[in-house]
């Protein structure tokens, strides 16, 4: 099967909003071996809207389109869609109850620009919004089916994984079972892309029917298998079994699979052991407890987090010796050690987890450069500290602190060494 991925927004044509809504259907498509062929971006101009569907349904078996949705004089999707298969607007009486009880729950009255969303095209099937009030819509016509989605990426993906993958699979079972495919993610930090595929190029794990991409990011490095097969058992069993060949090679540096975030496997293994982290921050300013409180139940593990960002703070709130940060400076091992080690003791919790760095574009010298970081760790057994060097962009440099720091917190819970 064929598809092809539309994304409708002059906002994304000018930059200002990045294009996650092709990806993450991509991605999902490719899950269920659906071949996404090509993608677009087409500005807000009924025109070119019209010639793109014109020419997309066409070569495809299935086109997915996302954004213009809206209520608003820009949002022209649905008048396209309207022209293109020569159809009518109706008033669709469940989606309109649909938008009554979203504006009731937040305690907003309703306009008539808002009624306006549950007028669907005629022919269409509705794809009902239980987080937004633009429906979206499924149109089968010449065996080919055309998809309109909202652009509101929370919407869209809830949509798209409850409904259309489902619709998706039961209309076309027999031509997605031909061939078996396995896509699996495996989720690395802490090495860089050339230094992980140093370690992995010798394993021939390349073969017919088998690919790997490696996709970089400030937080590490994904691997991504896709393993086809004539059954379903040979294609999982192949899979499974490059999996455990890389495991072998580069375990102690991956944390999980398929987009499962590193704060969460985290945060599941110091509810296991019942312990409780606290954390002392000053270059990362929040963002390490940010990441870890995002975890639903982090009150289970979660004690406390200080911000210390100025000296007399890490003196005040964390005990560090204000002498020490005299005679060593703020961003040093030793300040961090001692930082690590206040927010255990002040907060009774098993583990005290600290930063500190420069994070620029100011703030450098030779000897301590802008993008120059510690990272410190305490629990009843281990006091320790390492020093890392990133870049010269202040919020990478943020992100990247906060992934070393729950990386490093990762390996301690593992009895993992941390050597590079």
């Amino acid at each position: 099967m064929k598809a092809h991925i539309i994304t409708i927004g002059d906002e994304i044509l000018i930059g200002q909003t990045l294009n996650t809504n092709a990806a993450f259907i991509g991605e999902q498509l490719n899950l269920i071996s659906v071949d996404v062929i090509s993608s677009s971006v087409v500005g807000d101009s009924e025109e070119f809207i019209l010639a793109e569907f014109q020419r997309t349904f066409e070569q495809n078996d299935i086109v997915i389109v996302t954004g213009g949705l809206g209520p608003t004089h820009d949002d022209v999707t649905r008048s396209s869609i309207v022209k293109f298969f020569d159809t009518e607007l109706v008033e669709d009486r469940d989606v309109l109850t649909d938008i009554e009880n979203i504006f009731k729950k937040r305690g907003r009255e309703i306009t008539e620009t808002n009624k306006d969303q549950a007028l669907v095209p005629k022919i269409a099937e509705v794809i009902r919004n239980k987080k937004g009030t633009a429906p979206g819509t499924w149109i089968e016509m010449k065996k080919k089916v055309f998809i309109s989605l909202p652009g509101v990426p929370y919407e869209m993906k809830d949509m798209m994984k409850e409904i259309v993958i489902p619709k998706l699979l039961d209309k076309y079972s027999k031509d997605l079972t031909k061939i078996a495919k396995q896509t699996l993610i495996i989720m690395t930090t802490g090495i860089a892309e050339s230094h992980l595929y140093e370690k992995l190029r010798d394993l021939n794990l390349v073969k017919e029917g088998t690919t790997m991409a490696f996709l970089p990011s400030q937080f590490g490095v994904k691997l991504r298998l896709t393993v086809t097969a004539p059954k379903p058992d040979e294609a999982k069993n192949k899979i499974t079994e490059i999996e455990q060949i890389i495991r072998s090679k580069i375990g102690r540096y991956i944390y999980g699979k398929n987009e499962e975030s590193i704060e969460n496997v985290v945060a599941k293994s110091l509810i296991d052991r019942g312990l409780r982290l606290s954390v002392a921050e000053s270059c990362t300013g929040g963002l390490i407890a940010n990441r870890l409180t995002n975890f639903a139940g982090s009150s289970r593990f979660f004690e406390r987090g200080v911000i210390a960002y100025s000296n007399a703070a890490k003196v005040e709130l964390l005990k560090v010796d204000e002498d020490l940060i005299q005679e060593k400076g703020a961003v040093s091992l030793e300040v961090c050690l001692q930082m690590a080690e206040g927010v255990r003791a002040i907060s009774g919790a098993d583990i005290g987890l600290a930063t500190t760095g420069i994070m620029g574009p100011t703030g450098g010298s030779d000897k301590k450069p802008v993008g120059t970081v510690f990272i410190g760790i305490c629990d009843e057994k281990v006091v320790t500290a390492r020093e890392f060097h990133f870049g010269d962009d202040r919020i990478l440099n943020k992100e990247r602190t906060s992934q070393a720091a729950i990386e490093m917190l990762r390996r301690n819970l593992l009895g993992i060494p941390y050597e590079e």
